[in-house]
C-alpha cells in the first residue's frame, strides 16, 4: 500500500513524497531497498534530508489495562541536500540493514497479522513533515522457518502472534518490544500445557530461541508456567536435525523446565545438541492471550499456514488498513 501525500507543514504548493519499496518481503538483518520518488510543488524547496523510520503496532500492558500503539524501531537517512526545482521529479534510490529483531510479518506469504510499516519524513526549509507511510513485510530467516517448520511436524498449531512492549529479562534484547508466537500444544502434549510462547531474538552470530509454557495445574497442584533458552547459529540450517532438536527442547521445557524467577543464563553460541536449557523470567507485561495475530494451522506437508475463515481474514486485512489509513488521516488534521 503506498500513500501520495502533500507536505503538509508546506500547504498547498508543496512537493509530494511517494516512497515505493523494492517486491518481494525483507529479512531480519536484511536489506530493505527502494525508491523515495519526490514531485516538485509551486516553486523551489530545498530538500535538506529524507528520513526513513520504522514503525510497528505494539501492544502494551499498564495499569489501566492494555492499549496498542506505534513504536518506531529505528531511523536512518537517505538523502538530502539538493534543491527540487517546482515540478521537477526525482527518484532518491536508498539500501539499508533492517534490525536483526525485526518482527516476522508473514509466513508461506501468509500474514501473521503483524503490523509493520516504514515512515517517510522529509526535511524542508527547517520544516519536518511524516509525508509517506508504507507497509512493511518480514519474511523469516532460514533458521526460524526451520523451527516453525519442526513445530508443525511436531503436530503444534499456531494460534496467533503479536508485538509485546517490554523487554525478556537475561536475555541480549536490543528493541523495546518483542514478538510472540502463540502455539496450541501438539496432542502429546495438551494433556500438560495449554500453550506456548515461542520468540525469536536474532545477532549477527545467532539466534536466542525463548520457550515459555503455560503449564496446566494438577489434581492438588497449581498451574505454573515455565521459560527455556537456547541459542543456534545461523549458519549449518541444511545439515540440523530441527525436528528432533525442536522436540528435545519441548520435553524440556514441558517436563523439567524451570518456572519463573530462575537464574538467567545463555546457552554457548551456535549451540544446536540436546540436553541443555537455561531458565529465564520476562519483565513484567509479558502475558498470554490472542492479541492482535491471525489463528494459522500446521498442515500435514509440514507447516502449512493458512488464515482459518475467511472472517478472520478479513479482520486481519482490517486491522492492517485501519493502522495505516488511521496513521494517514491523524497527520493530515493534525
Amino acid at each position: 500500500m503506498v500513500f501520495k501525500r502533500l507536505l503538509g507543514s508546506l500547504g498547498l504548493g508543496g512537493p509530494t513524497v511517494d516512497t515505493v519499496l523494492d517486491p518481494g518481503p525483507a529479512l531480519p538483518g536484511g536489506t530493505l531497498s527502494g525508491q523515495v520518488r519526490l514531485k516538485g510543488g509551486d516553486a523551489d524547496f530545498e530538500i535538506e534530508h529524507i528520513t526513513l523510520e520504522l514503525v510497528a503496532r505494539v501492544e502494551a500492558e499498564h495499569e489501566g489495562g492494555e492499549s496498542e500503539g506505534t513504536v518506531p524501531f529505528d531511523r536512518f537517512v537517505v538523502g538530502g541536500g539538493f534543491r527540487l526545482a517546482a515540478g521537477e521529479e526525482r527518484a532518491v534510490p536508498f539500501s539499508t540493514t533492517l534490525p536483526w529483531e525485526t518482527p516476522i510479518s508473514e509466513l508461506y506469504g501468509q500474514p501473521l497479522g503483524i503490523v509493520l510499516g516504514v515512515r517517510t519524513e522529509l526535511g524542508v526549509a527547517g520544516a519536518r513533515d511524516k509525508g509517506d507511510l508504507d507497509r512493511l513485510t518480514v519474511a523469516p530467516l532460514p533458521v526460524q522457518e526451520a523451527i516453525l517448520e519442526a513445530l508443525g511436524q511436531l503436530g503444534f498449531a499456531f494460534r496467533s502472534a503479536d508485538l509485546e512492549y517490554g523487554r525478556i529479562s537475561g536475555t541480549g534484547q536490543q528493541l523495546p518490544f518483542y514478538q510472540e508466537i502463540e502455539i496450541t500444544p501438539a496432542p502429546a502434549y495438551a494433556s500438560r500445557v495449554n500453550e506456548i510462547e515461542l520468540t525469536f531474538l536474532a545477532t549477527p552470530g545467532g539466534m536466542e530461541v525463548v520457550l515459555e509454557a503455560d503449564r496446566r495445574g494438577g489434581f492438588l497442584s497449581e498451574g505454573r508456567d515455565a521459560v527455556t533458552r537456547f541459542t543456534v547459529a545461523h549458519d549449518g540450517v541444511e545439515h540440523q536435525d530441527w525436528t528432533a532438536l525442536v522436540d528435545g527442547w519441548i520435553r524440556q521445557l514441558v517436563e523439567s523446565g524451570p518456572a519463573y524467577g530462575s537464574p538467567a543464563g545463555y546457552a554457548p553460541e551456535g549451540y544446536h545438541g540436546h540436553g541443555e536449557h537455561h531458565g529465564g523470567h520476562h519483565d513484567e507485561g509479558r502475558r498470554s492471550g490472542p492479541g492482535m495475530g491471525t489463528a494459522v494451522a500446521a498442515g500435514a506437508a509440514g507447516l502449512a499456514v493458512g488464515v482459518v475463515g475467511g472472517m478472520v481474514a478479513a479482520e486481519v486485512v482490517d486491522e492492517v488498513g485501519d493502522f495505516f489509513e488511521g496513521d494517514d488521516e491523524e497527520e493530515e488534521e493534525g
